[in-house]
């Protein structure tokens, strides 16, 4: 905003009240743009790389096609920089983000804020301006999701700067079991992961004490939380190796959790994050500081969650009007719940599934097709 105040000469005096005033006037108007410009720059986000973007297409690497880079949307400066050096990295960047959203909409697929996208550049909307414990969340099961995107692609021999695991052979692991394989890479994952996704926070520059550095902290952090937990669950598998099966030899490797264990985990850590503050120093503490301090593994947050009953276009709430619900459940799924108290609707649908299946020999199921009538509910 300082770049804007130069726009007037220094030496330059207003010779009347009234150009004072439009000089004001116009400086009002030109720091309303700037931070109007700013809101809508960040609204975009390399979350974008999950969504239809040109990353998950092959035409991108063709010698001669327009440079990937410049085609993708949502990236800031930094990562720009970094998709510009490890081009061939951007691809699994995408599939990252596209498995945190995922997974995402699977941990709230019950809640009122579902973690539904609105778009294919902000992707989840307005409401992750606020700093409340749902943008946590989704912040770090996104970094998350790039770790887990990128340590399997090392493994695979699709990045051209890593390969197989080269961890250190488990001090627990029996003497006479083999330490080898080719092992998920999640120190690799781990590393770029960290440097990309974290670029956009540590590039923004904001007035110490302010809401904005508040957000980039706590935004850090969560960050940190997601990695931290896919580094944390990723464990030692082992093969068998001998004559019929006798197991008299073992090959171990390291290896990644289940990506849903990676979720669950969050989800918990969600359930208990912390809210947070800033102190005069600058620094995120607890508002209660009667509970333990939070680990580099929990979530915080530093806003309380808007009110995702209705729909508010202020807060980027969807609302959960035509939200299915379930009328027997008396959690947050049940039509009590989910419809705030507005009541339901009541209609009948067809469900057709597989029934009826048998085995035959060899080797194929054969089902047949049945149909029923099911009672379902929605909010209203």
């Amino acid at each position: 905003m300082k770049k804007s105040i130069g726009i007037l000469s220094p030496g330059v005096a207003l010779g009347t009240a009234g150009g004072a005033m439009s000089s004001k006037f116009f400086l009002m108007v030109l720091a309303t743009f700037f931070s109007f410009a700013q809101v809508v720059i960040e609204a975009n986000s390399w979350w974008s790389l999950g969504m239809n973007n040109p990353v998950q297409m092959s035409e991108v690497y063709i010698i001669g096609a327009q440079p990937l880079c410049s085609q993708l949307a949502g990236l800031s400066q930094g990562q720009k920089k970094l998709c510009h050096l490890y081009q061939d990295h951007m691809q699994y960047i995408g599939e990252g983000a596209k498995t945190g959203i995922k997974e995402c909409q699977y941990q709230f697929r019950h809640r009122r804020w579902n973690c539904s996208t609105v778009d294919n550049t902000s992707v989840f909307g307005r409401v992750m301006q606020i700093g409340s414990r749902e943008t946590a969340f989704t912040y770090a099961v996104s970094a998350a999701g790039v770790v887990n995107a990128m340590s399997r692609a090392c493994r695979e021999g699709e990045l051209s700067t890593c390969g197989c695991s080269r961890a250190a052979r488990p001090k627990d692991l029996p003497r006479d079991w083999l330490w080898g394989g080719c092992g998920d890479n999640i120190d690799y994952g781990y590393r770029f992961a960290k440097e990309f996704v974290d670029a956009r926070e540590r590039e923004r520059i904001h007035a110490k004490g302010s809401y904005e550095s508040a957000r980039i902290l706590m935004n850090l952090h969560n960050n940190e939380a997601g990695r931290r937990t896919v580094y944390n669950l990723a464990d030692v598998a082992c093969k068998c190796h001998g004559v019929s099966g006798s197991c008299s030899l073992k090959t171990c490797w390291l290896q990644l959790a289940d990506f849903r264990k990676v979720g669950d985990a969050l989800k918990e850590k969600y359930d208990s994050a912390a809210a947070m503050r800033l102190n005069s120093r600058g620094k995120l503490v607890q508002v209660n500081s009667r509970f333990n301090s939070p680990t580099t593994q929990d979530l915080v947050y530093i806003d309380p969650s808007p009110d995702y009953c209705v729909r508010n276009e202020s807060t980027g709430s969807l609302g959960t009007q035509g939200r299915l619900c379930n009328k027997t459940s008396e959690g947050m799924d049940g039509c009590e719940l989910m419809c705030c108290g507005r009541g339901y609707d009541q209609f009948k649908t067809v469900q057709t599934e597989r029934c009826h299946c048998k085995f035959h020999w060899c080797c194929y199921v054969k089902c047949k097709k049945c149909t029923e009538i099911v009672d379902q509910f929605v909010c209203k």
